[in-house]
């Protein structure tokens, strides 16, 4: 990603930008930029009615620029497409005012967004956006007899890039069926490795599959390159690590990521400090409760008592449409940094995200245990209605003696004649 223009105001932070995406990711980023009531614009195509003097019509497509009110954002994870649809708010010679649009953001055409508000975190991804250190770290290849994923897991997402599914026939006497398929299955994620791994940006490539599945592989690999005289894969193949996985689909990363002993030769890595991080709060919940916390309410009581050391959030939350609930994750994230926390943004397309998800998202690792807060909570509630019940007791009793005081006047007023 390419930040052309940026006139973002100091004092209310408003303004605009202008940027060029120019890899598949940041399209990803974009998509993480843009809320509704935004305003976009950028070039897209527009279907045209042109009408004859004698009643005819022709249509054809015109590149126009248009600028809309943004009212719906999707993000096809497949494709690696943005698409965002609203209202046109300038005027135009094929568009009208009002008139609803699609636009769909392309790598290499610039597009610019306004904002009321650039807040912290929409500044953090710009930055990494525009960061070129941040590309594609990590391919990895998941593995069973028949049933392989290609994926790249970069800094903020994880693409499947190929999915291979052969027949594998079962072993037979006398027939050559089954070693001749798996044979197949091997120079088929042979290929789509050659096709869909940069060795100029991946930093390692990791093999997970149940079993020797992974190590046969491995052994074609090398065969075949020397063979072939592949120089990529020759001069690469000391990148290729064996790692343990249950199954070849996609959800087996998970055990990949949660590997010590792999994450120790990817330490320089976003994706690993993430996954280090999410390792390091599930064992807590284990090890040491008192110093685990998960959900806003929870996590917004340790901040208020500087307790948090590091917060661990995911950015579904920040594309809420809610702007209210958007601005207490802010301020959350913008608390725990001034508090000398340290704060993990987690993208929901990467299977770290996906288990934080499962714990609503925001999590914490506090410098000191702290006692249960819902705990605190009820003790404060009792203290309170104890205090309500000893002012009404005291009420009652002054009312007592009051009573008890006129009636004392009463009487001596009757002794004296009154």
């Amino acid at each position: 990603m390419k930040l052309l223009k940026k006139n973002i105001s100091a004092k209310d932070g408003s303004g605009s930008i202008l940027l060029r995406p120019d890899l598949p990711e940041d399209l990803w980023h974009a998509y993480n930029l843009l809320q509704t009531s935004d305003f976009v614009r950028c070039t897209t195509l527009r279907k045209v009615i042109n009408t004859s003097s004698t009643g005819s019509t022709t249509s054809n497509k015109v590149r126009t620029n248009l600028t809309i009110r943004v009212t719906k954002v999707d993000f096809d994870p497949e494709s690696l497409q943005v698409r965002i649809s609203g209202p046109n708010v300038e005027e135009s010679k094929h568009v009208k005012m009002g008139a609803h649009h699609t636009l769909t953001l392309e790598l290499g055409r610039n597009f610019s967004i306004e904002k009321e508000c650039w807040d912290q975190i929409f500044l953090d991804r710009i930055e990494e956006a525009c960061n070129p250190e941040l590309g594609a770290e990590i391919a990895a290849i998941v593995m069973q007899p028949g049933l392989a994923h290609l994926c790249l897991v970069t800094g903020s997402i994880t693409v499947t890039k190929a999915k291979i599914d052969v027949t594998i026939p079962k072993k037979r006497t006398g027939s050559t069926n089954h070693a001749k398929a798996i044979i197949r299955f091997y120079e088929a994620v042979y290929q789509a490795v050659l096709r869909h791994v940069d060795f100029d940006l991946i930093k390692c490539v990791l093999c997970g599959s149940p079993g020797y599945v992974k190590d046969d592989f491995y052994k074609y690999l090398c065969e075949q390159s020397v063979k072939r005289d592949d120089r990529k894969l020759v001069e690469n193949k000391g990148k290729f690590v064996m790692c343990k996985a249950s199954s070849g689909h996609k959800h087996a990363l998970e055990e990949v990521f949660s590997d010590e002993n792999i994450m120790a030769k990817m330490t320089e890595t976003k994706i690993a400090k993430e996954v280090n991080a999410l390792n390091r709060f599930m064992r807590m919940i284990d090890t040491d409760p008192d110093k685990a916390y998960y959900g806003f309410n929870h996590v917004q009581q340790a901040n208020e008592e500087l307790a948090i050391d590091t917060l661990l959030v995911t950015d579904d939350l920040f594309r809420a449409c809610d702007v209210a609930t958007r601005k207490l994750y802010v301020k959350l994230v913008e608390s725990v940094r001034e508090n000398g926390g340290v704060v993990y943004v987690f993208s929901a397309m990467h299977v770290s995200g996906v288990q934080l998800n499962q714990l609503s998202g925001v999590a914490a690792i506090l410098r000191y245990p702290l006692p249960d807060l819902d705990q605190l909570e009820l003790d404060a509630a009792m203290y309170d209605e104890g205090n309500d019940s000893d002012d009404s007791s005291n009420s009652d009793e002054e009312g007592v003696d009051a009573e008890e005081s006129f009636s004392r006047v009463q009487e001596d007023v009757a002794d004296m004649g009154f």
